[in-house]
């Protein structure tokens, strides 16, 4: 028989806003518990870019999206959290007492009074470019995010894209790879204006090359690659040096299980409202990139105020009847107690 572990909110997702979640549920004296599909913390920031900066956290003129995530972890360290790696939440049922029960797909039972989903766009993967033949280079020179920046040291670089992670990619790169093309099919971009200006600039200044058109076939043997194949841009059929690749063609996001809960949704995300950011379903919360709401804007920044409204709302859920004072961290010294900065 699977033991139950039981918890106050049981949070699905660790990535920063889940993270910040414990935070926020923890200054309430709320115990949490985390359920990821990865295999450590973090989501996106931690699988898909670690190393890449973020410039609009508050007070972090500029912090790499790990960075990001181990100061959350230290932030939330005094509230003891605890976390469960490598698992899909698979269903959810309302007890009697109005709790919920959470089973994974490997069968363990979670049994909470809240439920906050804070699975970003849900369980994600990047999209594959119809590019004949790549199967075989995949994990060994075509990479889909980049984990450690010195991996690409030294290397012909080929980044295909016209969103931000390749020009980010693009501009953080350039330092350190032998040399950088940036393909994308026409020279205007979804990117923002800046990196874009920067990523002209550097071409003036032949520290990279652009070039308009799309991969179309891959050279090389055993994983390795040796050159990729543009075509449709003004130079014509041209071959390309290259003995890594990265193609930014966007993620495949599917909110999996969480679609069969009942709750109600707006084109593929969890419908909330903007007081408490709860769902249709009373006790089930859902924050950051996975909701919608009129005038949503999908930023980490977000995430945080929205989790420091749940926090509110939870906490009457959890403590019915239980006055709420609100306090600030700055001169509340219970707060400071529970956060390890006074005795």
């Amino acid at each position: 028989m699977t033991e139950t572990i039981k918890t106050d909110a049981l949070i699905v997702g660790a990535g920063p806003v889940g993270l910040f979640a414990v935070f926020e549920l923890g200054l309430f004296d709320m115990k949490c518990h985390l359920i990821d599909i990865l295999d450590r913390p973090g989501g996106q920031c931690a699988e898909l870019y670690p190393e890449k900066p973020i410039y609009d956290i508050p007070g972090w003129p500029s912090i790499s999206a790990q960075g990001l995530v181990d100061k959350l972890l230290e932030q939330i360290h005094p509230f003891k959290p605890d976390f469960t790696y490598n698992r899909m939440v698979s269903s959810l049922e309302k007890l009697e007492d109005g709790s919920f029960r959470v089973t994974t797909d490997e069968n363990e039972v979670f049994e909470a009074k809240v439920v906050v989903i804070a699975a970003g766009g849900g369980s994600f993967q990047p999209k594959r470019p119809p590019i004949p033949g790549i199967e075989p280079y995949e994990g060994k020179s075509v990479f889909y995010s980049v984990r450690r920046m010195e991996d690409f040291r030294g290397h012909d670089l080929v980044i295909v894209g016209g969103g931000d992670s390749a020009l980010d990619w693009t501009l953080n790169l350039q330092p350190v790879a032998k040399s950088v093309t940036l393909v994308h099919r026409r020279p205007e971009f979804r990117a923002a204006p800046d990196s874009v200006n920067k990523m002209y600039a550097m071409q003036e200044m032949k520290q990279l090359a652009f070039k308009v058109g799309q991969v179309t076939g891959l050279t090389g043997a055993d994983g390795q690659l040796s050159s990729a194949t543009i075509k449709g841009g003004p130079e014509g059929d041209i071959e390309v040096p290259c003995t890594r690749m990265l193609p930014f063609f966007g993620l495949t996001m599917k909110l999996g299980p969480i679609a069969e809960w009942g709750l109600n949704l707006h084109e593929n995300l969890i419908l909330v409202d903007t007081e408490k950011f709860q769902t249709s379903v009373p006790g089930i919360f859902a924050v950051g990139d996975i909701n919608w709401y009129p005038g949503k804007l999908k930023l980490i920044l977000s995430g945080f105020h929205e989790v420091a409204l749940m926090a509110q709302a939870a906490k009457r859920i959890i403590s019915p009847g239980e006055r709420i004072v609100f306090q600030y961290t700055t001169s509340s010294t219970s707060l400071q107690k529970k956060l390890g900065v006074v005795e």
